[in-house]
């Protein structure tokens, strides 16, 4: 069950923002991807990204004994080390509002959407982030 948006905790530079009433396209697509990486690993989360370029990017979560990242800080780092300048959105599926990659969305994404929902895929929150890269 989602948190109601006025008892939402939002992480600093992000705001909550009311979405479409569902997925468009193009974030159904990032969705289905962040999916199959969740998926493929029997992970709790994916995540998808895509670029400035149109680009997209998908990843689940890395726990290992010396290094453990969320499905966002992992998509982020794919982004970025594949050439990617700045993200337009991204969904992360079976997420929380305090995601340890949202402030990695934030380098890379100056004005940055990320769809958080349940693993089924239902949206929970959707945060903006908008501003100055820091």
């Amino acid at each position: 069950m989602s948190t109601p948006p006025d008892q939402l905790i939002v992480p600093d530079g992000w705001t909550a923002v009311t979405g479409p009433g569902g997925l468009d396209a193009e974030d159904a697509k990032l969705a289905v991807l962040a999916r199959g990486a969740m998926g493929r690993v029997e992970a709790t989360q994916g995540a998808a990204v895509r670029d400035t370029d149109g680009r997209t990017y998908a990843a689940a979560p890395v726990s290992l004994p010396t290094l453990s990242l969320s499905a966002l800080q992992v998509a982020v780092a794919v982004a970025a080390s594949s050439g990617a300048t700045g993200l337009e959105a991204a969904v992360l599926l079976g997420g929380e509002a305090d995601d340890p990659g949202l402030p990695a969305a934030a380098d890379l994404g100056v004005d940055v959407t990320v769809i958080i929902t349940d693993r089924a895929g239902r949206e929970s929150v959707r945060l903006a982030h908008s501003g100055d890269r820091t």
